[in-house]
């Protein structure tokens, strides 16, 4: 199973240069079931994963000129802010054991997977079911701060659950902010490299890290992400927001699947 894990590793970096995003959505499955981390550590791991491999994606991005600088200030820094407060509070704070009744016991690892699925369902709908506009030239990016109340509210989410959380800010930065898909795209892999790594950084001082075998998931999601953002070029972005929200509608329902019929949830 461990081959199985490092090969699709390469996939990790795949999804983030292709799509910006779904690095974390890869990552947090793939080292519970296939590698049998536990799910909190899990959930530091994907942040050095996703936030370092990410890197590699960002350099290509800034050499387009892709990436919205203003875009990463109003909602980059507040999302930044919520996963760091998220991490060193809100964690720490949910129980062991949430819920022990006659016909589920509600762990706090049954709930971290449980409440990444749900994010993923409610990203990949709004993707899906969301109009597919063509993307009109010159059209303005919108600021405000309702942009900025939504980066600290996704920081706060997705850092409960270790996710770069591409899979909500590219939602909110085409969806609110009227970014082109492919600049959204790019402006998310630096948010994401950024908060990711602070989020692991302040991990660092109360989680023991297996840096080998991280340092291995690392190079592989590297590689990937190098022909992640090959394949970007050549695709348009209409294409990219459905086929990446039905992506993400499948990593969902499989996540819930197994939480529900495969796991010790229900008794």
């Amino acid at each position: 199973m461990e081959l199985i894990g490092y090969a699709l590793s390469i996939l990790i970096g795949v999804s983030l240069g292709l799509i910006g995003s779904g690095g974390s959505i890869l990552t947090v499955p793939l080292l519970v079931y296939l590698f049998h981390v536990s799910p909190i550590l899990a959930t530091t791991y994907s942040l050095a994963i996703v936030g370092l491999s990410s890197i590699a994606g960002v350099i290509s991005r800034l050499k387009q000129k892709l990436v919205d600088f203003k875009t990463i200030f109003i909602f980059g820094i507040p999302s930044i802010m919520g996963v760091f407060s998220s991490r060193k509070l809100l964690l720490p704070a949910i129980p062991e054991q949430i819920y022990n009744g006659p016909a589920m016991l509600l762990t706090k690892s049954h709930f971290i997977m449980l409440f990444f699925a749900t994010l993923m369902l409610i990203a990949a709908l709004s993707m899906i079911l969301g109009k597919n506009k063509k993307e009109e030239e010159g059209v303005l990016p919108v600021y405000g701060f309702s942009l900025m109340l939504v980066g600290f509210c996704e920081g706060s989410l997705t850092g409960i659950v270790g996710a770069g959380g591409g899979f909500l800010i590219i939602p909110a930065l085409v969806l609110l902010a009227k970014l082109p898909m492919k600049r959204a795209i790019a402006t998310s892999l630096v948010i994401i490299s950024i908060k990711s790594l602070v989020g692991f950084t302040g991990d660092l001082m109360h989680t023991s890290v297996d840096w080998s075998f991280l340092a291995k998931i690392i190079l592989l999601a590297t590689t990937g992400i190098i022909t992640g953002n090959y394949l970007n070029k050549k695709m348009e972005g209409a294409k990219l927001k459905k086929g990446f929200g039905y992506f993400v509608l499948a990593m969902s329902l499989i996540i819930l699947i197994e939480q529900f019929c495969f796991s010790n949830l229900i008794k």
